[in-house]
């Protein structure tokens, strides 16, 4: 969700740096991007070691909460072509679902401002025991669609994302935002969700298949 569907991660970044900020540390760029498509739980425990004197619920519950902030203050900020491929995807009839390390509100924050009936299954961050680039995720979102997840694809901007959906089993794209993805174990690599299609995903799949 985060990085693919939405470009919320200079959401995440604000929050975070604010959050680090109370406690007198110091949030670089650098750290951040480390958190990248994280699980928050785990994440939390890098913000304690930063000074951050709350429990990892609590700060879980404090970075998501300015993130809805956000979302409220600024609104929701799609990134380029990937409501247009999933609105292609549903209407092909193609069952779909998100799979986020966000918790469950904020997930249902951005399904409600999708204008259309978007995800047969959502999994999210509060739902899981293991988070990305664990493949759990990604095998829960398989079991849920009551599909096999190597017919699955999943789209993915950051290398914790493209990992456990590739450790899944999944044929793993790459989206690039904020982090370089030619290290990860991705399938293929895309520029942009702009102008892709339901042919194009099929492509994918077929080239896949023809390698393996």
């Amino acid at each position: 969700m985060d990085g693919t569907l939405v470009d919320t991660e200079r959401y995440w970044m604000a929050a975070e740096e604010e959050l680090v900020e109370e406690f007198e540390g110091t949030w670089t760029h650098d750290d951040a991007l480390a958190l990248v498509g994280s699980g928050l739980w785990e994440s939390a425990a890098v913000f304690q070691a930063k000074g951050v004197a709350l429990e990892a619920d609590a700060i879980v519950a404090r970075l998501t909460a300015r993130v809805r902030e956000q979302l409220t203050e600024h609104g929701v900020p799609w990134r380029p072509g990937a409501r247009e491929l999933l609105q292609s995807l549903r209407e092909a009839s193609v069952p779909t679902a998100l799979v986020t390390m966000s918790i469950r509100s904020m997930a249902d924050d951005i399904i409600t401002a999708i204008p259309f009936s978007a995800f047969d299954v959502v999994i999210t961050g509060d739902a899981v025991e293991h988070a990305k680039p664990h493949p759990q995720p990604y095998l829960l979102a398989a079991e849920q669609l009551g599909v096999d997840i190597a017919d699955c694809i999943a789209i993915e901007d950051s290398p914790a994302g493209l990992t456990s959906a590739h450790a899944a089993g999944a044929i793993a794209i790459g989206v690039p935002n904020i982090l370089s993805l030619d290290d990860t174990p991705a399938s293929a690599l895309w520029p942009t969700l702009v102008g892709a299609t339901v042919a194009d995903l099929a492509t994918v799949v077929r080239t896949v298949g023809a390698a393996s």
